[in-house]
């Protein structure tokens, strides 16, 4: 999995909703409860119980989503000790949660510092071209649109599914195929690791094309021993939603300029 750094492919206006987009999720990362403290999103107890009441509030459930109706009973964010031990206090929800609002709140969730960053860091490197395509409110609308598409898509393959289903990377995932159809030619500047982490400048097309086949592929359950901790599906499901969406502007879109300067101590092909 190579790690894209940069991509040459400079925008004609200010990208005001993507950093709005960065600096709320970034917002409502440190005001999860238990997340924002450790690097992999572990805590204690009593964190991890308050954390499980945040989520069930305010995180997307695909039964939920499928079936429209909420638990009697959820984490009540207080621990409690029975004859198994210690575990999370249940009761009755003291708020009215709607299923299809939630999948808007969990687009602003995430579950560790890694999850945040890496999905900021995709959304900051191509989401500014996608914003300069589309206008500031169409980019917002096809962002929403993405992350819709993906939760559902996810919840459809899932639809008993208990756990909370968090993230931005559905409406990134969007945002990726997006910039797959309307700029497939954009160099990217990436990081390969093999051995060290080698910098090449590869078309987006191989970039972008490749993330999205191990995204299939690991939805299947192939190569991967959790599947069921990422959500692959909903990634392929956004990915393809945003290709759609942006299939229609193809035509008139400009292409990328043609990257100049040196790659690896010689000039580049202006081909390449």
């Amino acid at each position: 999995m190579v790690i894209p750094v940069h991509d040459v492919n400079p925008v004609r206006r200010t990208p005001y909703v993507t950093y709005a987009l960065i600096a709320a999720n970034f917002v409502v990362f440190l005001a999860t409860p238990g997340v924002a403290s450790s690097i992999t999103g572990e805590s204690g107890p009593a964190q991890l119980c308050h954390l499980q009441a945040f989520l069930d509030h305010w995180a997307a459930v695909p039964r939920e989503l499928i079936h429209g109706q909420t638990p009697t009973t959820v984490p009540t964010g207080e621990v409690g000790v029975g004859p198994q031990g210690a575990g999370c206090l249940l009761g009755p929800p003291g708020y009215d949660k709607s299923p299809p609002v939630s999948v808007l709140t969990a687009m602003f969730l995430h579950s560790s510092w890694l999850h945040l960053l890496g999905n900021m860091l995709f959304l900051m490197i191509f989401g500014n071209n996608i914003e300069d395509r589309l206008g500031h409110i169409r980019y917002t609308l096809f962002y929403v649109a993405c992350g819709y598409a993906a939760a559902y898509g996810f919840a459809v393959v899932n639809a008993d599914s208990t756990d909370p289903l968090i993230g931005a990377s559905g409406a990134i995932a969007g945002v990726l195929g997006a910039y797959l159809v309307l700029y497939p030619k954009a160099r990217v500047w990436v990081l390969v690791p093999f051995l060290i982490f080698l910098p090449l400048r590869l078309p987006a097309w191989i970039v972008l094309g490749s993330w999205f086949i191990l995204q299939a592929v690991y939805s299947s359950g192939t190569g991967v021993s959790e599947a069921g901790t990422v959500a692959y599906v909903a990634h392929v499901a956004g990915f393809l939603t945003g290709m759609l969406l942006a299939w229609p502007l193809r035509p008139g879109t400009p292409p990328p300029p043609e990257p100049r300067g040196l790659l690896w101590g010689r000039r580049a092909h202006p081909r390449w």
